[in-house]
């Protein structure tokens, strides 16, 4: 009718609204067709087309538009005009074009009119040139609220959330005394969000109540969010539940919230009663926030009536929901699944191949996550970032150096190398493959270390067996002003556990109490086993009544404690008192209980326990419980029972089994059994030193010096050698080490005349050499100067020679300590009035007025 009417087609007012109506109603092009059709247009009606586009997100349609302007008519743009293409430059993150725009308002003297300002706030400020809209902002020589809510945009689009809140606080203090509005909130919830602020959140949500915007939509759903992401599920749930005015996204900010909480049970029954909201269907938004919950088999059946129902409403082909379901059920483990839905895909991005290649490499499967690299490679698609670090970890999984080599070669060619995240994960490769010196190696010429980048290398360093260096990583993370997290204080505990390192344990435990780090419940766990592997047992007890929050982990822990040091019957006490508390024990648990009473002896009680392990508890024995077993059937020479044991396990034994197995024949003297089972342990693991040692020693105890012989011409064919004996003790925070034999130290000569005062003392109280301890075909003499340069003889010496007298002697020794120098130890500890703690591979020795904790039982 308008388009027909002369009057009307040549009414400025009447188009100008019309173009606008068609925006708003989402119909541009319709706009643009009213638009082509005037003969006459002005400046409103070319605004209009321009906002129109801009409304409509056709951004690049509007400042095609906006070039026809200024080069076919002679219009000059306003304070409307510019604005609008303000911020398509923004939305499209051009900057140049953005810049010239501000260079024409400067000509076009717009530049302090305060819509053209605030506009080239938001546009600097999307292009991430903050800097700019500081400037901007501060030489504005008037502002209006959208002003202070632009910068501080810019600013949390930016990442700088104290800057955002700053802003708020000059402006709630400005002379102007603005209020905040509906914009300045949503703005403002959201950073509490991603800062975890929240009592400046609860202090955003009084203001909103005090001003009356508490109940709009927008503000009501932002507190929603704010308060689920801080973790405050109930009070975002009592929002949810007070507010009327809902729609989806109040829903969704709800679902989202127990789904990041992993609360299974409110997630699926909040979808079920927004699915009962006349008004209210589920949408792909509520689909993507449901999914991440779906984290096991028994989610299995809601996870496929979300796929149904997905199916059914036309969103399942969305590749956000694709790829969620893809990640899904690789996570439940049905990876079929997922590739069903993979390969349901009409369209396949990147992201879609990250999705199959990620859950194959996460959940189980790491040669298909790499067969799906190649298909991607031939698809004709680019791997990005996220590919790599799937890749990366499918290779550490399967400890593939020479695919993660090609993985981190190709990242160096597409300029990868640089990213933290592969730079995090590459680290991992090489650890997990025991490589220490690649990783450490691009550890050091990493450009950004974060805190992931120093863990990953400090644990490496522990995993892979090399505490020393990772205690000295830990001494640079220190210097270079790294703040260490729980992960990084497990790892130097640990180490310290394993060099039983006292000193610097304890220094990180009051590290740990400082920074209230003791809190975390496996710091917690840590610290009590550091002090129980350095032979202070007490000290373990005491921190464990001292945690707030003790798990079945904390008790767990303890109880092994106990056990390494020969303690059973207070593993035992322990035990029965976590089940008063009502824990449940796990496998770990068992572990620590049963290794407990085989050091202790407690044979009947360990066997019982094994039956309640199973019978009661119903916890399938793995293969560690059974090494326990046999090892306590073992050691009170139930030689016959141990090998039925081990021959009825459902799993094949391991080296450890047959090596505990053969070392109580060699005690007993069952040569023939022992012969049987030397050729299970050689069979098993033919490439350790440690087992041929064990099997020459059965042979030399029976006296079958030819097959010692042969035993020992065997190793040296294949390349082994016996690992030396070496004893250790930590003395003013040093560790000084000492091997068989060892007269390069400084003090040798302290040390042998301290050792010959000693056998003295303790031969006249009836100490003997018990030459049986030597294993080699050597006369008595030459077996007698071998045992005195045993190492723990010369820990032990150096110990005495070095500290006070009220000091506890604390010697630390790679392999299990002899019958000779353990009957030593007891009576240099009677005859120096000193308390001498020992340990060695297998437990502690406490020795102290002539006695072992152990009771000669070891």
């Amino acid at each position: 009718m308008v388009s027909n009417s002369k009057n009307f087609s040549s009414d400025f007012v009447l188009n100008t609204r019309l173009i606008t109506m068609y925006s708003m109603c989402g119909s541009p092009s319709d706009s643009r067709s009213l638009f082509d059709k005037l003969q006459r247009k002005n400046l409103f009606l070319w605004n209009a087309i321009i906002s129109g586009y801009t409304r409509n997100e056709l951004y690049d349609n509007a400042i095609s538009m906006f070039h026809e302007l200024i080069s076919i008519t002679e219009f000059k743009p306003d304070n409307f005009t510019l604005p609008c293409v303000l911020k398509a430059c923004g939305a499209l993150s051009d900057l140049e074009k953005g810049k010239c725009l501000q260079g024409m308002a400067v000509k076009m003297d717009l530049i302090s009119d305060v819509f053209v300002g605030n506009a080239l706030i938001s546009m600097f400020g999307k292009c991430g040139v903050i800097k700019e809209s500081i400037k901007v902002f501060e030489n504005m020589t008037e502002r209006n609220l959208v002003s202070w809510n632009s910068i501080i945009c810019a600013f949390s689009e930016n990442r700088f959330f104290s800057e955002s809140f700053d802003v708020f606080k000059s402006m709630l203090t400005s002379e102007q005394g603005f209020v905040p509005d509906v914009a300045t909130l949503v703005t403002l919830l959201p950073v509490c969000s991603t800062e975890g602020e929240i009592e400046i959140g609860k202090v955003i949500h009084g203001f909103s109540v005090k001003v009356g915007l508490s109940k709009e939509l927008t503000v009501s759903n932002a507190l929603i969010d704010m308060y689920s992401k801080c973790g405050f599920l109930s009070e975002a749930r009592i929002l949810f539940d007070f507010y009327e005015n809902k729609n989806h996204v109040t829903w969704n900010s709800m679902i989202g919230g127990y789904s990041r909480e992993g609360d299974i049970s409110e997630t699926f029954n909040l979808l079920a009663k927004m699915q009962m909201e006349e008004k209210m269907k589920v949408n792909d938004v509520t689909i993507l926030n449901v999914l991440p919950v779906c984290l096991g088999k028994t989610e299995l059946l809601p996870l496929k009536e979300l796929q149904c129902y997905s199916l059914r409403h036309g969103f399942y082909y969305d590749e956000l929901v694709s790829n969620a379901f893809i990640s899904g059920y690789a996570k439940c483990s049905l990876l079929s699944s997922a590739e069903n839905v993979f390969y349901g895909m009409p369209n396949k991005t990147v992201n879609s191949w990250n999705a199959i290649i990620g859950g194959y490499a996460q959940n189980g499967d790491p040669n298909k996550a790499l067969d799906f690299y190649y298909q991607l490679n031939a698809s004709g698609l680019n791997p990005d970032w996220f590919t790599i670090g799937s890749l990366l970890l499918a290779c550490a999984h399967l400890k593939s150096i020479l695919h993660g080599k090609q993985i981190h070669a190709f990242a160096i060619r597409n300029g990868l190398e640089n990213d933290s995240f592969i730079d995090n994960s590459l680290l991992s490769l090489y650890i997990r493959c025991g490589n220490s010196l690649s990783a450490r190696a691009l550890f050091n010429e990493m450009g950004k270390k974060n805190v992931v980048s120093w863990n990953s290398m400090i644990s490496g360093y522990l995993q892979n067996g090399q505490p020393n260096e990772a205690l000295n990583l830990f001494r640079h993370m220190i210097v270079d002003g790294f703040y260490p997290s729980e992960i990084a204080i497990m790892a130097v505990l640990g180490a310290c556990s394993h060099l039983s390192a006292l000193r610097i344990g304890k220094e990180s435990h009051c590290f740990a109490l400082k920074s209230k780090l003791i809190e975390d419940v496996f710091v917690g766990c840590s610290v009590i086993d550091m002090y129980a592997k350095s032979g202070c047992i007490q000290k373990s007890q005491i921190v464990f009544n001292a945690l707030k929050n003790k798990d079945v982990a904390s008790w767990s822990v303890l109880i092994a404690g106990y056990g390494i040091h020969g303690q059973g019957k207070q593993a035992i006490e322990l035990y029965e008192k976590m089940q008063n508390h009502g824990l449940k024990p796990d496998n770990f648990t068992f572990i620590g209980l049963l290794m407990a009473c085989s050091h202790s002896g407690l044979i009947k009680e360990g066997l019982d326990y094994f039956d309640q392990m199973k019978n009661l508890h119903n916890i399938e024995p793995k293969l560690e419980h059974y090494a326990c077993v046999a090892d306590m059937l073992g050691r009170v020479g139930r030689l016959e029972e141990a090998l039925e044991l081990v021959n009825e396990m459902p799993e094949k034994p391991d080296a450890g089994i047959w090596s505990s197995l053969l070392s109580s024949c060699r005690i007993y003297n069952d040569f023939d059994l022992g012969e049987k089972v030397a050729e299970k342990l050689l069979e098993v693991e033919t490439n350790r030193a440690e087992n041929y040692v064990s099997v020459s020693n059965l042979f030399a105890k029976s006296g079958k010096w030819d097959k010692v012989r042969w035993v020992r011409g065997k190793m040296n064919e294949i390349g082994l050698q016996k690992d030396a004996g070496c004893s250790w003790i930590e003395i003013g925070g040093k560790m000084y080490n000492f091997f068989v034999g060892d007269k390069t130290c400084k003090e040798s000569e302290d040390i042998r005349k301290m050792w010959g005062t000693l056998e003295e003392k303790i031969s006249e109280i009836g100490y003997e050499f018990d030459t049986g301890s030597v294993f080699h075909d050597l006369e008595e003499d030459e077996k007698i100067e071998i045992l005195r340069g045993h190492s723990e003889k010369l820990a032990i010496s150096f110990g005495l020679l070095k500290t006070n007298d009220n000091v506890i002697v604390r010697v630390y020794k790679n392999l299990r300590i002899c019958g000779d120098c353990h009957n030593a130890a007891k009576l240099i500890s009677k005859v120096s009035g000193r308390e001498i703690v020992v340990r060695d591979n297998k437990r502690f020795h406490h020795f102290k007025d002539g006695l072992c904790s152990c009771g000669d039982y070891w």
